[in-house]
Parts: structure tokens; sequence; C-alpha cells
């Protein structure tokens, strides 16, 4: 019988600082980060080469401007034709605003807008604080 009770003593112990160490140090709330989305729709007369030059320039972006903290891309795939022809969408990351406001003037990204240009029909661009 003391041999359970010390048992259970030691397994309530090793419980109880447990839950004191994890309470002691509470898991860091994740940095909110500035979302910057750019949704494109290309002219009907773009050639896959044309957009391909499009996208291959907006993936390096990130290698010419160090304010991006990442890049994700991809191009629509919805069943649900709401896209109104907006085909890419490029989910641009940033610390804060004034990596934004860094980028947008950049002449890496003003290179990028004189490729863009000729093959643009439509561009939508939404900007929030993630929340987690």
């Amino acid at each position: 019988m003391r041999k359970f009770l010390l048992t259970a003593l030691l397994t309530a112990f090793s419980i109880s600082l447990t839950v004191a160490s994890s309470t002691d140090n509470p898991p860091k709330k994740a940095a909110r980060m500035l979302r910057h989305v750019v949704l494109f729709k290309f002219k009907d007369s773009s050639s896959p080469a044309d957009v391909k030059k499009v996208e291959d320039a907006f993936r390096a972006l990130p290698g010419q401007i160090p304010e991006i903290k990442s890049l994700e891309w991809g191009t629509n795939n919805s069943p649900e034709n709401l896209n109104q022809g907006f085909t890419h969408a490029f989910f641009v990351t940033f610390e804060n605003e004034a990596g934004r406001a860094a980028y947008l003037p950049h002449p890496a990204h003003k290179a990028f807008g004189k490729i863009l240009g000729p093959h643009l029909d439509k561009v939508l661009v939404v900007d929030y604080w993630a929340e987690q």
C-alpha cells in the first residue's frame, strides 16, 4: 500500500511540475504579418510563354527585394467558376508596412511591372494583417 501511495504522490508531483512549467512559459503569440495578395487576369492575346515569363519574373522578386519574407503563388483551379477571369494568385508576406513601402517603389518591382504590363488585362490587390 505504501508503494502505491508513493507512486501516486510522485506521479501527481510530476504532473504538477509539468503544468507549472507549461504555464510559466506560455507559447509566444505569432507575430502579425502583412499579406499582399495580387490576382492577375491576362490578356487573351498573351501566349503561355508570355504568362510563364511573368510568373518567373514575379517568383524572382524575393531574391531581389529583401523585405519580402515569403512568396506563395498558384493558378486558379476552383470548380465554382467565380474567378471572373483572374487566373493567377500571388501571396506576398511582409513583416510590416515599412517592408511593403520599400517593395512598392523598388526598382526590381518596377522592372517586373514592365514585364507584366503588356500582358495584363486586370489586376486585383488586397492587403491585410494576418490574424491567427
